[in-house]
């Protein structure tokens, strides 16, 4: 059974049983994941199963059954993990290797990452997560995603949005969501200690790895200007996975762009002004933050003019006399 409790219960009483101690301490205790724990119950996006609620009332002492509204049956939570009610796995259609695939990976190495969170013979859920800043990203995680998604896989998945943390989130759930996304090359669990990379079948095909950028950029990129005093516009990619950064860098190279070194084993940018404008017409941006901001930026970017030349500077003509002609031609 799943427990839903009154508005903004569920985080407090989870918030009493963690104390002074941290999320991974509660976590083992209601033998769940800690991700899963702090992300997706703590904020409401998941209820607590009758398991884990009567765990934490015996933790604190006492019973906040004045508190539910109701409870559901457990087929709730499956058909959301993407089991039917006779625990058959969900069919999806097979997406084809082609340019939306190849952006939807570039995403999920950015902002997202997949998960399959089995403990012992319990299959909690499987599903592929992608966060964003509803400040800056709202529109790219309620509307540009979801629709990438479904010229993919035929599926929107579900969007939830925080109304406290300004944060948002998009979710597939489904066993063969997550099967598929593995055989296509990006294993579930944390993208650092698996040094995920970008797959060998979208870097050896151009039109691929440039959708695949896209993804990349749109998310663990920024666009900013060179400086305060510079105001040339550079482009910004992070990433703390060393397979990735590196990836990442030799793409844009093959390419034919000029990235910077990698510095601090975590970031490189490109500052060619030409290398911008190419960037633009032949990758360009799904997420309106960036393209709104690289307008912007060009508003007030520099004007280079040609310096005029003094009078003195200015290369005189050359005469040529009758005899100079001569001996030219000999």
């Amino acid at each position: 059974m799943r427990i839903r409790l009154k508005e903004g219960k569920q985080k407090e009483i989870l918030t009493l049983a963690k104390g002074k101690g941290a999320w991974k301490e509660l976590s083992k205790k209601l033998d769940v994941s800690e991700g899963y724990l702090k992300n997706d119950v703590r904020i409401g996006y998941r209820l607590l199963s009758e398991e884990s609620y009567d765990k934490i009332c015996k933790i604190l002492g006492k019973n906040f059954d004045d508190f539910i509204v109701e409870k559901l049956s457990e087929n709730w939570g499956r058909a959301k993990g993407g089991l039917l009610a006779e625990k058959k796995t969900k069919e999806i259609k097979k997406p084809k290797k082609d340019e939306n695939l190849a952006e939807v990976i570039g995403i999920i190495l950015g902002d997202g990452h997949v998960s399959e969170f089995i403990r012992g013979k319990k299959i909690r859920n499987y599903f592929i997560k992608i966060a964003g800043n509803t400040d800056t990203d709202l529109n790219y995680i309620q509307n540009y995603i979801p629709s990438l998604f479904e010229k993919v896989f035929s599926e929107r998945g579900k969007v939830f949005i925080s109304k406290k943390r300004y944060v948002g989130y998009f979710t597939l759930y489904g066993k063969n969501y997550v099967s598929f996304m593995k055989s296509v090359g990006i294993n579930s669990g944390n993208k650092k200690v698996n040094n995920q990379g970008i797959p060998d079948w979208i870097k050896t095909n151009r039109k691929l790895l440039k959708r695949c950028l896209r993804g990349l950029i749109d998310t663990d990129g920024s666009v900013h200007t060179i400086s305060r005093k510079n105001l040339n516009i550079r482009i910004d990619y992070t990433s703390y996975i060393p397979q990735l950064i590196n990836d990442v860098r030799d793409s844009f190279i093959m390419l034919g762009f000029s990235p910077s070194k990698v510095i601090n084993e975590r970031h490189f940018f490109l500052s060619k002004q030409d290398e911008i404008k190419k960037y633009v017409k032949e990758i360009g941006f799904g997420n309106q933050k960036n393209l709104n901001r690289l307008k912007n930026f060009q508003k007030n970017a520099p004007v280079v003019q040609r310096p005029r030349m003094q009078p003195s500077q200015r290369q005189s003509k050359t005469v040529l006399s009758k005899g100079d002609l001569i001996s030219l031609r000999e």
